[in-house]
C-alpha cells in the first residue's frame, strides 16, 4: 500500500512538471532525428579544380563521382585556400599533380580513391597518369582526431562552462543570494558584469589548461598561433557563460537547467562542423549559423590545422563577441522580472 502511494506520488509529480515529462519523451526523439539527418545525408562528392588538364585525362576523370571545374591557376589557388574545392589537378611535364586541401582526412581519402579508381581503369595508360600528391595543409599521416580535435576542444569548453555557470547562477537565485544583491544599490548590468568577471577568471584558467593539454599532451596538430587558440577558446567559454546564466533565469531548479542540454548543446555537437555539413539538407545546414560553436570550431580549425592568422579568424571572433554581448544584454533584461531598477 505504501509502495502504491509512492508510485502515485511520483506520477503526480511528473504530471505537475509537464516540462520534464515532455522533455523526457521529446528530447531522445529530437536527438535521434538530428542524428538520422546528419548520418543519412547524401554521399559526399569531392569538388576538384582542373587546371590545363588534357582532354584524355578529363575523359577518364569525368566517369568518376567527382565535381570537376576548369579554372585558371590563380582561380584554383584562391578556391582551395577558401576551401571551395577539395583538390587541384594540374599537369607538370607529362604527369598529373594533385594538390589536396588536406585539413579533412576523410575528404582526402575520398578524392584520392576516386582518382586512383579512374587511373586503374586506364590499364596500360596508368603509368602515364601516375600522379604526384601535395598537401596544402596537413599531410598523409594526419589522423581523423587531428581534424575532430579543434571542434572537440570548443565543444567541451562550451558544454562544461554552460552547465556549471547555469547551475551556479541558478543556485544564487534559489538560495536567495541574488535577491539580496538585487535589493542592494547594485544595478542589474553590474550584477551580470560581476558574475561574468568572476566566472571569467576560471574560464580563462580552464581555456588555457585545455588548450595546453590538447596540444602538448595529446599532441594535437598545431600549425598556427597558440595565442589565437587561447583567444577563441576563451571567447567560446565567455559565450557559454553568458548563455548559461541567461537560460538559468528560465529554470526553477537544477533539473530544469539540465533539460536545456539536449535543446541547446546537443544540436551544436552535430551541426557545428564535427561532421561534414555538405552532405546534409540545406535547411539543416543553415541552422548552424545561429550556433556559437560553429564559429568557434571553424576558427580553431583555421588556426590549428591551416595556420591561419587574424585576417581569417577575425569574422568568427567578432561573431562570438556579438553572441556574448547579446546574451549579457538579454540577461540584464531577464533579471528585470526579479526586481525593477
Amino acid at each position: 500500500m505504501r509502495v502504491k502511494a509512492l508510485i502515485f506520488r511520483i506520477i503526480k509529480q511528473f504530471f505537475h512538471d509537464k516540462r520534464t515529462l515532455a522533455l523526457m519523451i521529446v528530447a531522445p526523439m529530437l536527438i535521434l532525428w538530428i542524428m538520422s539527418l546528419v548520418f543519412n545525408g547524401e554521399k559526399y562528392t569531392p569538388h576538384i579544380a582542373i587546371v590545363d588538364v588534357p582532354a584524355q585525362m578529363l575523359t577518364i576523370l569525368d566517369g568518376q563521382d567527382l565535381t570537376l571545374t576548369e579554372m585558371s591557376n590563380t582561380e584554383a589557388e584562391k578556391a582551395i585556400t577558401s576551401q571551395e574545392v577539395d583538390a587541384i589537378i594540374t599537369i607538370e611535364g607529362n604527369s598529373p599533380v594533385i594538390t589536396l586541401e588536406g585539413s579533412d582526412p576523410a575528404a582526402n581519402k575520398t578524392v584520392l580513391f576516386a582518382i586512383h579508381s579512374a587511373l586503374q581503369r586506364t590499364g596500360e595508360k596508368e603509368q602515364l597518369f601516375q600522379p604526384t600528391i601535395h598537401y596544402l595543409h596537413g599531410s598523409d599521416d594526419m589522423a581523423a582526431f587531428d581534424n575532430f580535435g579543434p571542434v572537440l576542444i570548443g565543444f567541451f569548453v562550451f558544454f562544461f562552462v554552460f552547465l556549471i555557470s547555469g547551475v551556479a547562477f541558478l543556485r544564487e537565485r534559489t538560495g536567495g543570494t541574488l535577491e539580496r544583491l538585487l535589493a542592494s544599490p547594485l544595478r542589474r548590468w553590474e550584477i551580470v558584469l560581476g558574475y561574468v568577471g568572476g566566472f571569467g577568471i576560471f574560464t580563462l584558467l580552464q581555456a588555457t589548461l585545455i588548450a595546453f593539454f590538447s596540444i602538448e599532451v595529446l599532441d594535437m596538430i598545431m600549425v598556427g598561433s597558440f595565442f589565437y587558440v587561447l583567444l577563441i577558446t576563451l571567447l567560446l567559454a565567455l559565450t557559454a557563460l553568458t548563455l548559461g546564466t541567461l537560460l538559468s533565469s528560465f529554470a526553477s531548479n537544477e533539473l530544469q537547467m539540465i533539460q536545456f542540454i539536449p535543446l541547446v548543446i546537443v544540436p551544436q555537437a552535430f551541426l557545428s562542423g564535427l561532421f561534414n555539413m555538405d552532405t546534409v539538407a540545406d535547411w539543416l545546414a543553415n541552422l548552424s549559423v545561429i550556433m556559437p560553436l560553429t564559429y568557434g570550431a571553424e576558427a580553431l580549425r583555421d588556426v590549428m590545422i591551416r595556420g591561419a592568422g587574424w585576417e581569417v579568424i577575425a569574422h568568427n571572433v567578432y561573431v562570438l563577441l556579438g553572441f556574448s554581448l547579446t546574451f549579457m544584454l538579454a540577461n540584464v533584461f531577464a533579471l528585470k522580472k526579479h526586481r525593477k531598477i
